[in-house]
């Protein structure tokens, strides 16, 4: 893959926005100011207030109102002064993905274009510059990189103002944040070729290390955040009040951590809960409270304890690499990177395309989050999947299956590419047509003769033998689209296809994420080879 180093791009729009979003401002006094958004669709007059954490506050009739810069360009004597950094390149969004993984992905974006990046703090909160050197840094400049960290709804509304060209999230776009920046000519923001996965992440529950409660079912994890488990004692604790810490509104850690435990129900945090306006700080504040519980990003534990958890079936998942990468821990995410249809440069372009890149995973690991590389495990009979195999109270028809399962388990390791269906479809998720093209490099490097199998599972809606025919025809598919894609790379490597239904689910069937956790395709590789 060629990337090319181009010059300095900004257009007018980006000079504009960049001056209402991403500085600090000097102190000005009271008086009419006007706000308008570059698209119309925001025009307020009103009496400036402050600007405090990247938002003008007017007064206006209506109250003070409270609206981001990342929107709006202020007019009028009473707007604050900025101190404007200039950049050829923007990002804003997430602080899970700007301050946890830019920094080094930038460093190594340097590296892999033979230049030196000089990653510094600039005066605002929350923002970092990367200044590109060419010649290992004794060459000439070869850009500036500009990193705005808040929360992942900013990554949408910046994209939307045009005020940064590449948005950060540390979840998936919703709906209703899509449609706009649509209307306004960005494109489909989940098309592929402006929705682009970097790396996944698990949240990971922490607890103080002195507290002695290391795993809790989901459904206790549910009552602290809903104000239903007060005590530690309640979950096998000590005596002792439960301290519960969470994450802003907007936060993409916060959309993510609530969407996996409540789904569409809205919860009822404790009126005491305390927030961490980034990763770093939840973690600090954890540390500092024997009695506290938080969440963050996998890279952000920072020394707190991890606690495992246990869902509804009992099925125990812990937080690492190889169950964050088979999407089969129960708070799992994907890190994304959004762009315009309509105004991407080929800086950055170039920028995605290393992201997205084999040469971006050491530098993302390094960082402490998972790259998308390929991870390998052996299949135990004595693991938790053999153990679940064995079950004595399983009707005699799919135990059947289950035996036959076994015998073909004890030959095999399992690799975390993983393939997913929406309930009754043969269509892969985004991720899995990502999948395709790493599975394809990974294989192209085994040995002649290599034995791979795909192996199909369903959830448990429909009857049993209807799931076992799904199960098989989907292993069938992807096996012919990755011989398709790969066409004659993969030669020299024998497949084979198996699929037992809803047997040996790796989530619980009550729930829709359960059951869109278990439609899957597995790849096996034999275990003599590698």
């Amino acid at each position: 893959m060629a990337f090319e180093v181009v010059e300095k791009h900004r257009n007018l729009v980006s000079a504009v926005a960049l001056a209402a979003a991403l500085i600090a401002p000097a102190a000005v006094g009271a008086g009419e100011v006007t706000l308008k958004s570059e698209d119309g669709t925001v025009n307020l007059v009103g009496e400036f207030v402050e600007f405090v954490d990247n938002n003008y506050v007017i007064r206006t009739g209506l109250g003070d109102l409270r609206i981001s810069a990342a929107r709006v360009r202020c007019e009028g004597e009473s707007c604050p002064e900025f101190n404007v950094v200039d950049a050829d390149l923007q990002f804003a969004g997430s602080d899970t993905v700007g301050e946890g993984v830019m920094p080094l992905l930038l460093s190594g974006y340097a590296a892999f274009l033979g230049a030196e990046a000089t990653v510094t703090a600039t005066d605002n909160d929350g923002e970092i510059l990367a200044e590109l050197i060419g010649d290992e840094g004794f060459g000439d400049p070869m850009g500036s990189y500009l990193v705005t960290s808040t929360g992942s709804s900013d990554a949408f509304r910046t994209l939307l103002s045009k005020s940064a060209e590449i948005g950060m999230a540390s979840r998936r776009i919703r709906p209703d944040e899509a449609r706009a920046p649509r209307d306004n000519g960005a494109g489909n923001m989940i098309d592929p070729a402006q929705e682009h996965i970097i790396a996944v992440d698990s949240l990971v529950v922490i607890t103080n290390p002195a507290n002695e409660v290391n795993s809790l079912t989901t459904e206790q994890l549910r009552g602290i955040y809903n104000s239903e488990i007060t005590n530690w004692s309640e979950v096998g604790g000590n005596d002792a009040p439960i301290n519960v810490y969470g994450r802003p509104e907007g936060s993409g850690t916060r959309g993510v951590f609530e969407s996996r435990l409540f789904g569409d129900e809205t919860p009822t945090p404790p009126a005491n809960i305390q927030i961490a306006d980034s990763n770093n700080d939840m973690a600090a504040m954890v540390n500092n409270d024997e009695n506290a519980i938080g969440f963050v990003g996998y890279a952000f534990q920072r020394g707190a304890q991890p606690v495992t958890l246990v869902n509804e079936c009992g099925l125990t998942t812990r937080p690492d690499a190889f169950s964050a990468r088979t999407e089969e821990y129960p708070l799992q995410r994907f890190l994304y990177l959004y762009n315009r249809e309509d105004n991407t440069s080929e800086t950055a372009q170039d920028f995605i395309d290393y992201a997205l890149s084999a040469e971006a995973d050491e530098v993302i690991a390094k960082a402490g989050f998972i790259d998308l590389g390929i991870d390998r495990r052996a299949m135990s009979l004595e693991g938790a999947r053999g153990k679940q195999l064995l079950n004595p109270d399983a009707d005699p028809y799919e135990g059947g299956f289950m035996r036959e399962m076994m015998a073909q388990m004890i030959d095999f390791d399992r690799l975390s590419s993983t393939f997913r269906f929406r309930t009754g479809s043969q269509r892969l998720d985004p991720r899995g047509l990502l999948n395709l093209e790493r599975l394809a490099n990974y294989l192209e490097q085994q040995p002649e003769g290599t034995k791979i199998m795909f192996v199909g599972f369903t959830d448990d809606v429909g009857a049993f033998d209807s799931n076992r025919d799904l199960s098989v025809s989907r292993a069938d598919q992807v096996m012919r689209t990755l011989q398709d894609f790969a066409g004659d790379r993969l030669g020299g490597v024998e497949m084979a296809t198996a699929g037992f239904g809803e047997i040996a689910p790796v989530a619980c069937n009550s729930t829709e994420n359960g059951r869109a956790i278990n439609r899957r395709v597995e790849v096996w590789i034999q275990a003599s080879q590698g």
